[in-house]
């Protein structure tokens, strides 16, 4: 029986691998995007593929609508991937930026999963897996609006995943480190929407942080590409019993390491020193 699932951020990076990557596996892919050009794009790639708008509420139930009609009204799986980065220090950020950052990286996708459940609890089966980040393990400096936005994320999944035992439906989280994706760019445009340099006490980090965001590829030697999350998400996926956490690169592993065993003062230490 071919398995529905439905992915949010297909125009690059890690939706876009993931998509191409289940469309061969033969899952029935319905892939979506922000913009109409992307959507457009991507059909001429030979996905399906709908517009959805993570801060738009209708949006949002228009495109499980249109899903809907897509698979006869099953829905096996929603991979919420689509999201941003803000950068910038707390302080700095107005209310505005947090909430658009948390339309996006979590009501939108707590709206998803609101929606999808009726369908899946009917079947009695189902996966909804999370894409959250070694961001919501650890916190680092000027990504603040990012790191509670993913610790949200995390707390959040956690609670679905007890509330749904017995029910058929599995949850997962991957939580990938550095992975080589067009997030630096998109971070870029929300940092210089919402902060002001020339007023900011951290003036002289900004510009290492914009020096960082303006490059193409990261230089990260842990950095792994975009495909590696397929892996993961296919046994999330396909495995009997999917696992409920899935940790991808070398920091992500590192430091979840470390929070366990390392005093806050210790791992601060650490946090402090990373860009």
């Amino acid at each position: 029986m071919t398995r529905s699932i439905l992915i949010t951020g297909c125009s690059s990076g890690i939706g876009y691998e993931c998509a191409h990557a289940l469309h061969k596996q033969g899952f029935q892919v319905i892939a979506s995007c922000r913009k109409v050009a992307d959507v457009e794009r991507l059909q001429q790639e030979g996905l399906t593929c709908l517009q959805l708008d993570l801060q738009s509420p209708e949006s949002i139930t228009q495109a499980v609508q249109k899903t809907l009609e897509l698979t006869n009204g099953q829905l096996y799986a929603l991979f919420n991937n689509g999201a941003y980065g803000q950068p910038g220090a707390l302080e700095d950020l107005p209310r505005q930026a947090l909430r658009e950052q948390f339309e996006v990286n979590l009501f939108g996708w707590h709206q998803l999963v609101a929606e999808v459940l009726p369908i899946m609890r009917q079947a009695g089966e189902g996966r909804i897996i999370q894409n959250s980040s070694v961001l919501g393990i650890v916190a680092m400096k000027y990504r603040g609006a990012y790191n509670a936005s993913k610790f949200a994320l995390e707390g959040w999944t956690d609670t679905l995943r007890l509330e749904l035992q017995g029910s058929g439906i599995q949850i997962s989280l991957i939580e990938p480190g550095p992975i080589e994706t067009q997030f630096r760019a998109n971070a870029l445009n929300a940092f210089t929407k919402w902060v002001n340099i020339d007023n900011s006490e951290h003036r002289l980090k900004y510009q290492q942080q914009i020096a960082r965001l303006e490059k193409k590829e990261s230089n990260n030697a842990f950095t792994l590409p975009a495909s590696s999350i397929v892996p993961p998400l296919l046994h999330a996926l396909m495995a009997k019993r999917a696992k409920p956490r899935y940790r991808v690169t070398t920091p992500t592993k590192v430091f979840a390491f470390l929070r366990r065993i390392l005093p806050t003062k210790q791992l601060d230490y650490l946090l402090s020193k990373s860009d």
